[in-house]
């Protein structure tokens, strides 16, 4: 199988694997106890704190390990939210075309009496701004604008969107889940006050993740209990994922340049090649968008179908997010581009990873047209967009 899905999740890497083992039979000590096993695991969590603030620019007091990204998107919003609403402030801003541990979050505390202002994202999928001036109001609490979009992957103006927001006093949070790892990510460069990570994206284990949250940010409780992850995350710490994250990252970061340059090439080989099927569309920005980000939108045909015979070819794609794929309804993302339904719903995106080849990305422009002629003849649309019954959108 060809697996294109690597905003999805990506495949644990051997280094990472091999780093994991020692802590499930060996240094499997519980870090909060004092006897020699709790306190070798300590010494061996807090090394990993260390190594993953100088990966990122930040200081260790300033990394929490958490469950992932969800969580920590979760845990940022809810503790700027809380102070804000100590202070009085209860609006909040952010884009049209979150990931869904954003907007959903979001709508919870709607429900409570927060006012939520979504930023526009145009064709190019980027904010612009002014916008996000325009929107700031006195009472603004909290900016949570995601890094890069997880499925047209474009770069959203994080260094300049954080300057803004350092000059007006307001907490600053971004979803950096699908750049970090793929894209030099600086948190003392960028102006972030809040940052999320997490280590499947870039080659790591499932369910471990980072909220990097800048010293002189309120961090609130979201989970109670004991006094882990200095008193602000109960529960006891993954350590095997955790070696496993900082070591992922580690590799991610080093191996970043040479990687980026080969996904480069590759998706602007699908690009090229997959744009000359007829009435088909590159969704978002070309050039400012993530090294191994592919979306396109294929008119006349459903995402679903695609997906269903892709995988029957051997190709292993996404038409979207992972989190929403049992879903029937279009792209929200897609959508907030301004793509009609009919033809956010005829989408494909394909990830890249530093294990995907030349020949894998040949089969697929192989496929992927003759699938899509497959589609069209049997669709019932297209029959009307050739016959001159409808008109078409792309």
């Amino acid at each position: 199988m060809i697996y294109l899905d690597n905003a999805g999740t990506t495949k644990v890497s051997e280094k990472v694997k091999n780093s994991m083992l020692p802590y499930f039979d060996e240094i499997y000590g519980n870090a909060s106890s004092l006897h020699e096993y709790g306190q070798i695991a300590k010494e061996h969590l807090e090394k990993s704190r260390e190594k993953v603030a100088n990966l990122l620019g930040a200081e260790a007091r300033e990394i929490y390990f958490t469950s992932g990204g969800s969580e920590s998107d979760n845990w940022a919003i809810e503790s700027a939210c809380k102070f804000g609403e100590i202070k009085g402030k209860k609006h909040i801003v952010t884009s049209a075309f979150e990931h869904h541990a954003i907007l959903h979050t979001l709508q919870e505390k709607e429900k409570q009496g927060f006012e939520v202002t979504y930023l526009p994202v145009y064709e190019n999928g980027i904010i612009k701004i002014e916008d996000l001036k325009n929107a700031i109001r006195e009472d603004t609490c909290l900016v949570t604008i995601m890094f890069a979009n997880n499925e047209i992957g474009t770069i959203q103006p994080i260094k300049e969107i954080g300057y803004i927001c350092k000059e007006k006093g307001i907490t600053f949070h971004t979803d950096a889940v699908q750049a970090v790892g793929h894209i030099p990510v600086n948190v003392k460069e960028l102006n972030v006050d809040m940052l999320s990570v997490s280590a499947h994206k870039f080659h790591g284990p499932k369910g471990v993740g980072i909220l990097y949250c800048k010293k002189s940010t309120p961090l609130f409780n979201l989970i109670h209990g004991g006094a882990q992850e200095r008193n602000k995350r109960a529960g006891t710490e993954n350590l095997s994922d955790i070696v496993g994250l900082t070591t992922a990252l580690e590799d991610a970061i080093n191996e970043m340049e040479s990687i980026s340059q080969k996904e480069i090439i590759l998706r602007n080989k699908l690009f090229s090649e997959l744009s000359k099927i007829p009435h088909s569309k590159i969704n978002g920005d070309i050039k400012n968008r993530l090294p191994n980000n592919f979306n396109m939108s294929f008119e006349g045909i459903e995402g679903e179908s695609l997906l269903l015979l892709l995988n029957d070819e051997g190709i292993c794609a996404s038409s979207g997010s992972a989190c929403t794929s049992g879903s029937l309804d279009p792209s929200h993302v897609l959508l907030a581009i301004g793509l009609p339904h009919e033809v956010a719903h005829g989408s494909l995106r394909l990830t890249l990873s530093k294990y995907t080849t030349e020949e894998e990305i040949d089969k697929v422009i192989e496929v992927v047209p003759r699938v899509v002629e497959y589609l069209r003849k049997m669709s019932p649309v297209w029959d009307e967009l050739v016959k001159g019954v409808r008109k078409y959108v792309i």
